[in-house]
């Protein structure tokens, strides 16, 4: 009987989808495909405003974009950045694309297809590079640029809930390999995580902005 018991805790270590009811809720398949839809849709729809903002703005440089609201938040004094096509190209096209696959991927999952570690894992690599290049983003916009972008925000906002999950997802499942007591440590506390980066941010840009919201800009 111990060494049968020993056996079954072996075998939940190696495959928990195997027991379903001991992963935590938010990375069984259908709770983590319907975050993964609703933050790629999201993200995907800002990214479509800003393509269309864009392509208003390379036709018309005096255009007003829908959230040009004042001098600290305009979509488009930010694209006049160099910082909104590093890679030549705008930013937004980046969005268009990655969210894209990331609602492939809910979709797939949804319908009960099951990928491979290496796909999970192209997907970590994906969404860890997204995540690492809305930071520095963010950074610019509060730091350098002093404007601050909505439409940019909703990005900002929906990579951190896809990053913290799809991170714990391949930590409950194996694909990054940790101990079970980490792994069960980030499941019950995904949300937590995601609270604490959001109020991070939140703050970040109270201060950088804190002019504004006090009444001291001059605006």
């Amino acid at each position: 009987m111990p060494s049968q018991a020993r056996s079954s805790l072996a075998d939940h270590a190696a495959d928990p989808a195997a027991h379903p009811s001991a992963v935590p809720t938010m990375v069984r398949d259908k709770p983590f495909a319907w975050l993964l839809l609703a933050t790629g849709v999201i993200g995907w729809l800002a990214s479509g405003a800003l393509v269309l903002e864009k392509l208003e703005v390379l036709k018309d440089p005096s255009h007003t974009t829908v959230c040009d609201v004042n001098p600290w938040i305009s979509c488009g004094q930010v694209m006049q950045t160099w910082q909104s096509s590093v890679f030549g190209f705008p930013n937004m096209f980046i969005g268009i694309v990655a969210f894209a696959i990331i609602i492939t991927t809910a979709m797939g999952i949804l319908s009960g297809a099951k990928f491979s570690r290496g796909y999970w894992l192209g997907l970590q690599s994906g969404v860890t590079l997204g995540f690492a290049f809305v930071v520095w983003l963010w950074s610019q916009a509060l730091y350098v640029i002093n404007v601050l972008c909505p439409f940019c925000m909703i990005v900002w906002a929906v990579m951190i809930p896809m990053f913290v999950w799809v991170t714990i997802r391949n930590v409950v499942h194996g694909v990054i390999p940790a101990p079970q007591k980490l792994a069960r440590l980030l499941g019950d506390s995904g949300w937590i995580i995601t609270a604490l980066i959001c109020v991070a941010v939140i703050a970040t840009i109270f201060f950088a902005f804190v002019h504004v919201f006090i009444g001291t800009s001059g605006y």
